[in-house]
């Protein structure tokens, strides 16, 4: 299925995984010449994956991807938002003023509704390499997921925890490090883990993924999920200091 991936190769990913928490952080002609060859790529999947997705049984759409039919229209949660997606015409909007979602997130909901086959969660943790065709990328993912996680919060072990709550991590004892799992999608979790710094060693960090996030999305979507995270946790940082 390597052809029906988000059409951005992860390697061009880093200067726009900043939309994956609805804003771009830093700037340059390229990452916004980027952004735009992505959006516009996007928009036209959109009517692909539409077509796909209706072939499905909206009950059955609905029970795979952990969400509820109500009225012909599948509601459930996307980064703490209520989202109601219509089965008529696969629009996507959120509850809470009405307003459609942006192409972007469209297209990650839509990828999910494709995707969900209704596995249940695995309860158990694996890194990128490990998800499907994963493993040529996991050093880029790790540049811009885990190294940036790091590099912000790893001398604020606090802050990140502060961070971590406001965006309603729970905390992961049976993991090492300074652990929090958060849920953008029903049927899709993931981990951020810290390890402070000190004298001794550099601060590290990770992101990795319940090992059945496969069955809900591709794995370059999982890569944006992923790094959408992390920049959700510096902002939610940032608005703290």
């Amino acid at each position: 299925m390597a052809q029906d991936r988000l059409s951005i190769r992860i390697e061009k990913m880093a200067g726009l995984t900043d939309q994956a928490d609805g804003m771009k952080v830093g700037g340059g002609e390229a990452i916004e010449r980027a952004h735009q060859a992505w959006q516009a790529s996007m928009a036209r999947q959109l009517d692909v994956l539409r077509a796909e997705v209706q072939t499905k049984h909206p009950g059955r759409l609905a029970v795979n991807c952990g969400g509820r039919l109500v009225d012909q229209k599948i509601q459930l949660a996307y980064w703490g938002q209520q989202i109601e997606i219509s089965c008529s015409d696969l629009k996507a909007y959120r509850l809470s003023d009405g307003s459609e979602c942006s192409v972007y997130d469209t297209g990650m909901l839509l990828y999910y509704l494709r995707e969900a086959d209704g596995t249940p969660l695995a309860d158990h943790w694996i890194g990128y390499r490990e998800l499907p065709g994963g493993n040529f990328y996991s050093q880029a993912f790790q540049g811009y997921s885990g190294d940036r996680l790091a590099h912000v919060y790893g001398e604020q072990p606090d802050t990140y925890m502060k961070a971590a709550k406001l965006l309603d991590g729970n905390i992961l004892t049976a993991l090492p490090g300074v652990a929090y799992s958060f849920q953008p999608l029903p049927r899709i979790r993931l981990a951020s883990i810290l390890y402070p710094g000190d004298d001794e060693f550099p601060a590290r960090a990770s992101v990795l993924f319940d090992a059945a996030a496969s069955h809900y999305m591709t794995t370059d979507g999982l890569a944006l999920l992923g790094s959408g995270l992390v920049g959700r946790l510096i902002k939610a940082g940032n608005a703290e200091n």
